[in-house]
């Protein structure tokens, strides 16, 4: 038996919660097309965004360490793969759609400068006479207009679902103007747990990441409760080695607790405001997809931690210096003279503003392309 659209969505009306989105009931693209006849909706949208250009640029964007710190530092790219890991373990777990979930995960990075968050706030800082530079908007702006794979239309034309999705993604880091998506709404369920996803991820990983390049010494982590949970359930004692090994078993125990609790405490919230629909969830004042207060404040103090020991750490911010150094000089050249720019960049000038181009163009370099086209500009011994 072949199961082909219609009996994965009977399958979906069948097996998903009552308060999940079912691709069968979607709101539709843009620009209508022919229905998938083996995949659903959502199914179809996660497989559009992996066949992008912007999936694979994330290969060589930074996470947290630029590509040549190392090669077993997470890039944008693993970073993606891990989200879109935990958001279908989180949506299986709690009955929600997987692929919808995987779609909003797999692309909720797309918008990502070169040199993470240091590049994300030179550009900002240089556009904001020009709308400003935020990466979760420019991810949106990739998925319905910039990537061009079809001859009929801009963009990958996803479903309302998926760039609601992507346009209502927060965490403590970003928030986007959601005006044309239901504003009055709350994100759905599915873009909520993408929403947690993404912040297990780079809590668990960035810590990992930190211990592998020994950014902190591991005494400076037992002022946290959290640490010392995760120090007792690995069997660690503070005077045995801290081996490579210890450190893989309490990174894993971190993201096993942090995905347990957000299943158990979400469902108590489910059951508690009797959730039985998707419109019920999106109406709801708060998000539902949520860490227990308790565990949420020792998450906090991770995060606060790793803030102060990581992320301002001398050795991030010498990277983080140069990064705006790369990205303000190549932005102020290519506004200078756009003739500087590849010709199938130079058309776009036709269709938009001469700083929005340029922005959209830096935006889209990896680390690599950055510093090589960087060093073409200013080198006087390199060739374009």
């Amino acid at each position: 038996m072949i199961y082909k659209r219609a009996k994965l969505e009977e399958i979906e009306s069948v097996v998903l919660a009552p308060f999940a989105l079912k691709s069968a009931k979607s709101r539709g693209r843009v620009h209508p097309e022919p229905e998938s006849e083996t995949r659903t909706a959502y199914g179809r949208d996660r497989d559009r965004i992996i066949h992008t250009t912007a999936f694979r640029r994330l290969e060589y964007k930074t996470q947290v360490f630029i590509y040549y710190e190392g090669d077993h530092y997470r890039t944008r790219l693993t970073h993606t793969l891990e989200v879109a890991q935990l958001g279908r373990a989180l949506a299986r777990g709690l009955g929600c759609n997987q692929d919808l979930t995987e779609a909003i995960c797999l692309a909720h990075d797309f918008g990502h400068s070169p040199f993470g968050h240091a590049g994300e706030a030179a550009l900002n800082a240089l556009m904001q006479d020009y709308g400003g530079f935020n990466h979760n908007t420019q991810s949106y702006r990739i998925v319905t207009k910039l990537e061009r794979r079809y001859p009929d239309f801009e963009g990958l034309n996803l479903t309302y679902e998926t760039r609601e999705g992507m346009i209502k993604h927060e965490t403590d880091y970003d928030k986007s103007d959601a005006t044309a998506y239901e504003p009055d709404k709350r994100a759905s369920l599915e873009a909520q747990i993408a929403n947690l996803a993404d912040e297990i991820a780079y809590n668990a990983h960035d810590l990992d990441d930190g211990l592998r390049a020994d950014l902190f010494d591991l005494a400076e982590l037992d002022e946290l409760a959290l640490w010392q949970e995760l120090k007792a359930i690995a069997g660690w004692q503070t005077w045995e080695p801290f081996t490579p090994m210890v450190r893989h078993e309490i990174i894993r125990e971190l993201i096993g607790r942090s995905v347990t609790n957000v299943l158990e405490h979400t469902a108590v919230n489910l059951h508690q405001y009797q959730i039985d629909s998707p419109e019920k969830a999106q109406m709801h004042p708060t998000n539902l997809v949520a860490y227990a207060p308790d565990f949420a404040q020792k998450v906090r103090q991770l995060k606060e931690f790793l803030l102060a020991h990581m992320y301002r750490h001398y050795r991030l911010i010498r990277m983080q210096t140069k990064a705006e150094r790369f990205i303000t000089e190549l932005f102020t050249a290519y506004v200078k003279e756009p003739k500087m720019l590849p010709t199938d960049t130079q058309w776009l000038l036709e269709r938009g503003s001469l700083h929005r181009v340029v922005a959209d163009y830096i935006a889209g370099m990896t680390d690599r392309f950055a510093l090589d086209e960087w060093q073409k500009l200013f080198d006087p011994y390199s060739r374009a």
